[in-house]
């Protein structure tokens, strides 16, 4: 089976189990309904991957191939100056270190002006959902791919290591903004480890304080690590106010034409 089957099958059983879930037992009352959010959100996923296609056709895994034919990144210099790395320790370092590559990349699109215009597009749904761990604008998916190409060169990463990195960054993703809840006893116990809905829910808070916290997309250890953790947010679980108070008109926030505006408009 190909790389591309795999991924896509993963990606579309764990999109299936999270809409199944919200349907069953949702956490929240959206404000708005699936037929008025859910055909942008997934609209601008297909613009991304078509757009990705046409910059980048090699993908990450290519990145990966090419750093192993040309001899790139830390791995194969060390292995050249006589330090043999067992395999499975070439894989847990490159999984973990691009983790924390996406940590401080999510945490500078926050800190940085011009990169926040691109990301406030998925902070501006108004409601938080599976298909919010979907909705980012093109540029942001495009500067995402290079930072991460430039780690992966950098590392000399295998290419099974960035195969499965990306199935947990995006399976994660989509886990992490579903409008559900784990019970209590398994959220206290889960969330030590990964990043969960009641974790990630407190990032798309309009208070900025809390905005500014839980960047992790996988494990919350890195929140823990660099100082940006909140446990719990001031509204409460079931109070937290979603999106970002500047964009609450629904053309902007709930059309694909609008959420491809966001990043150009002046709020």
């Amino acid at each position: 089976m190909s790389e591309t089957v795999w991924r896509l099958s993963i990606f579309l059983g764990v999109l299936l189990i999270m809409v199944l879930w919200e349907f069953a037992s949702p956490k929240r009352k959206p404000r708005y309904s699936r037929k008025q959010r859910w055909p942008a959100n997934l609209a601008i996923v297909a613009v991304d991957t078509v757009l990705l296609r046409i910059i980048a056709p090699v993908g990450l895994t290519g990145a990966a191939l090419i750093a192993s034919e040309n001899g790139w990144g830390l791995f194969y210099y060390l292995s050249k100056a006589g330090t043999e790395i067992p395999f499975w320790l070439v894989m847990v370092v490159s999984i973990v270190v691009l983790d924390i590559v996406i940590y401080w990349q999510h945490r500078l699109f926050h800190r940085i002006p011009l990169l926040w215009r691109m990301h406030r597009v998925h902070h501006a749904d108004p409601d938080f959902d599976v298909t919010t761990g979907l909705r980012f604008h093109p540029a942001e998916i495009v500067l995402s791919f290079f930072i991460k190409a430039a780690a992966i060169l950098a590392l000399g990463a295998p290419a099974l290591a960035v195969i499965v990195f990306e199935i947990i960054l995006n399976a994660c993703s989509l886990f992490n903004h579903g409008n559900v809840v784990l019970p209590k006893p398994v959220e206290k116990l889960v969330r030590k480890v990964l990043i969960t809905q009641e974790l990630h829910r407190i990032h798309h808070s309009t208070e900025k304080e809390e905005t500014n916290s839980n960047y992790g997309f996988s494990v919350s250890w890195w929140d823990h690590l660099f100082s940006s953790f909140t446990a719990k947010p001031k509204a409460g679980s079931d109070n937290v106010d979603i999106g970002l108070h500047e964009y609450r008109d629904a053309k902007l926030t709930t059309k694909l034409w609008g959420l491809l505006k966001i990043p150009f408009t002046r709020n």
